[in-house]
């Protein structure tokens, strides 16, 4: 039996070991929400924002191209993070999907700070991180398992994918409802996620963890900033 395999999860570990889990899971989200805002401060300012921009909204099929190779790329660096290989092919997990989604943003973030009002940039990160706070808290103080959110988060998910899919193929917007349709999924995704890591992810999974989490994170803000500008 290897060492992965004798790994306790964290409900079932020493209330040290749990709290070093946890330290460790957030300081990973930290420093992969760092990387995430650090790339698109460089990557929206160069020729790339705009030429990727550009592409995307001037192709019918590109961000349906950069959907499908995200979901891809994703299932591969989820694979990566999860890994009982190596710690270090973890961190090139976590690692590739904090500047996937980098660069998934660059269209949205491109529009918000050069085509619309780039207050909502800062405004939507304000909101991402009070909603994740509570969020946290919720579950820190209750200590509720949320594993039950699991099959309608898959359910939302895959409604959500079919109708970006259908939007994007027959040139519909999906609104505000749809914005704060999302917005609720990923706070329930993100309920789910904190409560796996206070009771269980083995305590070796702290890197999986934090990639799952930030994922979350991320498709908060990303709802909360279109919400932001489709209303103004």
């Amino acid at each position: 039996m290897n060492q992965y395999a004798q790994q306790l999860s964290v409900s079932q570990s020493e209330p040290s070991e749990r709290a070093a889990f946890i330290r460790r899971t957030y300081a990973h989200l930290a420093g992969a929400l760092l990387l995430f805002a650090g790339l698109l401060a460089y990557l929206i300012p160069s020729p790339f924002g705009e030429q990727f921009t550009g592409w995307v909204l001037g192709s019918k099929f590109g961000w349906l191209g950069v959907l499908g190779g995200f979901t891809v790329l994703g299932w591969l660096a989820r694979g990566l993070a999860t890994s009982p290989a190596s710690q270090s092919m973890q961190y090139l997990g976590l690692t590739l999907y904090a500047i996937m989604e980098a660069v998934i943003f660059v269209p949205i973030m491109y529009i918000a700070a050069y085509y619309s009002d780039p207050s909502v940039i800062p405004t939507a990160g304000v909101i991402t991180l009070a909603l994740f706070g509570g969020l946290t808290a919720v579950v820190f103080t209750t200590r509720k398992d949320f594993s039950f959110l699991r099959g309608a988060l898959m359910v939302g998910g895959f409604a959500a994918l079919g109708l970006i899919i259908a939007g994007t193929l027959f040139g519909f917007s999906m609104g505000i409802w749809f914005s704060a349709g999302m917005i609720g999924l990923a706070g329930a995704a993100i309920l789910y996620d904190t409560s796996k890591i206070m009771l269980h992810y083995r305590t070796d999974q702290h890197v999986g963890a934090a990639l799952e989490l930030f994922a979350s994170v991320a498709m908060l803000f990303y709802y909360v900033l279109r919400l932001l500008m489709d209303r103004r």
